[in-house]
């Protein structure tokens, strides 16, 4: 089977279930439990086999807390032995000695645990859960002391902002091999938080900014996530630094630098990457709630290829507004779960870029001058 673009990475909330409450969750509905719906056994099994059809791509067990699932370690070491390269992200919580021994013994390539703040009050009162940022480092020395590679996912909002060094620090003394920095999407619990937690555009741009000085210090891989005009910014700086000017021209490289090589572009949801729900949904990313399909009624690999929606989300020429003008949207495209919750239209232009293209710079001049004209001035 030829597919139209190739899976590289599938994001699968294996359970709704969570033993914290996160105020940022992607879920409105979370239970201290596995759910009644969520994928049996026997599915979860069936749309491993489905993935590996696909090829050696990166699967990524979610939740949810996917340790709630009394069979995750079955359902990783099946999809390890299929030729997946399996992640699991976690809260942390729940890792002991034990577990992580389980989970090295299962075939899982990495563990992400997230961190929201760097200290006590500032984490624990974003996943609402007292003892939780000492139970996660906790987990994190159990994992590193089994042999486990190890990631820090943290989600930026203003609640932190101003602990991004010490974040940055934190992962380092954790002996992190990777530190990946989410861009807050507002979606389920997260669109009651958007106006109060969301950064404004000019801080993103700033956080951007930050996020690649690190990322040159070689120390830790540094990665920005659902961020995808991070590309834009790499782009600019990289020229910056090859031309040793204060100023970089607008006019994208045809190419990522080097130390990018692992990346394609901004915005893969629909193209690279899918997300399955704990209920067989598949979604373009787990932020952009449009339904492509459910595993329940139709195998993975059909709805990949053949789902109307991935239509627009796979032609950069389907963007609207200055993302549709700009001439960074082959390597960047917008954040289109933020372009649906702004809009209702994921096409929309990402409403937390503050840059504005070239050729919508002079379709504006040009507006202003006829105007100008046609008033006689």
């Amino acid at each position: 089977m030829k597919l139209p673009h190739r899976l590289r990475l599938l994001f699968w909330e294996t359970t709704a279930g969570c033993n914290l409450a996160c105020i940022h969750c992607r879920r409105l509905d979370v239970a201290t439990e596995m759910m009644q719906n969520d994928l049996s056994l026997a599915e979860s099994l069936t749309l491993v086999d489905q993935l590996a059809s696909l090829g050696r791509l990166i699967l990524v067990l979610s939740g949810g807390e996917p340790l709630i699932r009394g069979d995750i370690f079955e359902i990783s070491r099946h999809a390890t032995d299929k030729g997946l390269i399996v992640a699991l992200a976690t809260n942390g919580t729940l890792i002991d000695r034990a577990v992580a021994e389980k989970i090295k013994g299962s075939g899982i390539h990495r563990v992400a645990v997230s961190l929201d703040g760097a200290d006590r009050s500032t984490h624990d009162d974003f996943r609402r859960q007292p003892g939780s940022l000492a139970a996660a480092l906790a987990g994190i020395s159990h994992c590193r002391a089994s042999g486990l590679s190890l990631q820090i996912n943290c989600t930026v909002t203003r609640h932190n902002l101003h602990q991004l060094d010490q974040l940055y620090q934190l992962g380092l003394e954790c002996g992190a091999e990777a530190m990946h920095f989410f861009m807050l999407v507002p979606v389920g619990c997260g669109m009651s938080i958007a106006d109060s937690h969301m950064l404004q555009a000019g801080q993103y741009e700033e956080v951007l900014n930050w996020i690649y000085t690190h990322s040159q210090e070689g120390k830790i891989f540094v990665k920005a996530t659902c961020a995808p005009h991070y590309f834009r910014v790499v782009n600019q700086r990289e020229k910056m630094k090859k031309r040793g000017q204060g100023e970089s021209s607008s006019e994208p490289h045809s190419h990522l630098t080097p130390s990018f090589s692992a990346f394609t572009r901004g915005c893969l949801a629909g193209t690279d990457i899918a997300f399955v729900s704990h209920q067989g949904d598949v979604f373009p990313c787990g932020y952009l709630p449009v339904k492509a399909g459910n595993i329940r009624e139709t195998p993975f690999p059909e709805i990949w290829e053949n789902a109307p929606l991935w239509q627009g989300l796979r032609e950069t020429d389907s963007l609207k507004g200055k993302c549709g003008a700009c001439e960074f949207k082959n390597i960047c495209l917008g954040c289109r779960a933020r372009a649906f919750y702004q809009s209702g239209d994921f096409l929309a232009e990402e409403p937390y870029c503050v840059y504005e293209p070239k050729r919508r710079k002079v379709e504006i001049r040009s507006t202003k001058s006829e105007i100008r004209n046609e008033e006689g001035l």
